[in-house]
């Protein structure tokens, strides 16, 4: 008797269960009855009727069209039940600028930094986006990234020597003689350059150090000279250009003559390129620079000594 009641049981919960799962769907399609489905169409939500077995075909009776890369969910041949929700994400065109390319594409996603992720371009720290990476996308939205790139160089220049002249009483008077030969010094520099899309837009000095130290030029000066004929007398000056010459009746042109004065010992060097002077007691005629080297020239007349130079 318990068994029979036991088997009456199972048998009822099998009917209950049939008729509250499995006709249901079956009978709503069977009867044409419609019902309520929401539809989210790109974040806009509609909630409309449907009487059709599948999405494919609720979105064919709606008119709803999907482009190639949008994305809906769930799939169109799922079928459709009362209270089925349906979202549709549309694929946005947009333009990417990067590396001297335009990367055109439809993208399902809702900001910038989708865009550049489902493009595969790869940024650095340094990269300026714009718009900026969390900016919503929006249909033809041209997006430009601007490669920033950093170099550190180091870079070379030379350090030019000095010359250095020293008098020797041994050498002869014009003579030169280089004791020691200068050497360039080396300076390294190292600057931080910046590239704005693989062209340099600024270059900053980071810093500087002397990889080599120059070698300076010594030269020695002669001042030994070799002295001919000598005389003494009164010298006047007279205006006659800027280099340091004389006048005299008694050395030739092209001679270089020592001329002291015997009062203060100051010399200098002219060079004779005129004739006198002509005054009774005067031997040289100095012109005014040279005269300006060893005496006044409000005296006008100064008591020297001229020597001849042979070397």
């Amino acid at each position: 008797m318990m068994k029979k009641i036991a088997l009456l049981l199972i048998l009822l919960v099998i009917l209950a269960v049939s008729y509250f799962f499995w006709p249901f769907g079956k009978r709503s399609f069977d009867t044409g009855k419609s019902f309520a489905v929401e539809i989210s169409d790109n974040g806009m939500i509609l909630n409309v009727t449907a009487g059709q077995e599948t999405i494919s075909e609720f979105l064919t009776e709606k008119n709803i069209a999907l482009g190639e890369k949008d994305y809906i969910f769930p799939a169109p041949e799922v079928k459709i039940f009362p209270g089925s929700k349906i979202i549709i994400r549309r694929a946005m065109p947009v333009a990417i600028s990067v590396d001297n390319q335009k990367i055109k594409l439809d993208t399902l996603g809702t900001t910038v930094r989708d865009a550049l992720s489902e493009a595969n371009v790869i940024l650095s720290h340094a990269d300026k986006i714009n718009p900026a990476l969390d900016s919503l996308l929006k249909p033809d939205l041209d997006i430009a990234v601007t490669r920033i790139n950093f170099e550190e160089v180091t870079l070379e220049e030379d350090i030019p020597f000095q010359t250095v002249e020293k008098e020797d009483s041994k050498v002869l008077w014009r003579k030169k003689e280089t004791k020691q030969k200068g050497e360039k010094g080396v300076r390294e520099k190292t600057y931080k350059i910046t590239y704005t899309n693989g062209k340099e837009t600024n270059r900053a000095l980071l810093g500087s150090k002397i990889a080599k130290p120059p070698v300076s030029q010594i030269e020695v000066v002669g001042t030994k000279i070799v002295v001919g004929k000598t005389q003494t007398g009164s010298a006047t000056w007279y205006v006659n250009g800027d280099d340091l010459t004389c006048a005299s009746l008694d050395f030739a042109f092209g001679k270089y003559l020592r001329v002291t004065n015997r009062a203060s010992g100051k010399s200098v060097i002219v060079k004779v390129n005129d004739s006198g002077p002509y005054g009774k007691g005067r031997i040289i005629d100095l012109n005014k620079k040279a005269f300006q080297k060893i005496g006044d020239i409000g005296a006008g007349v100064i008591n020297v000594k001229v020597e001849e130079i042979l070397n």
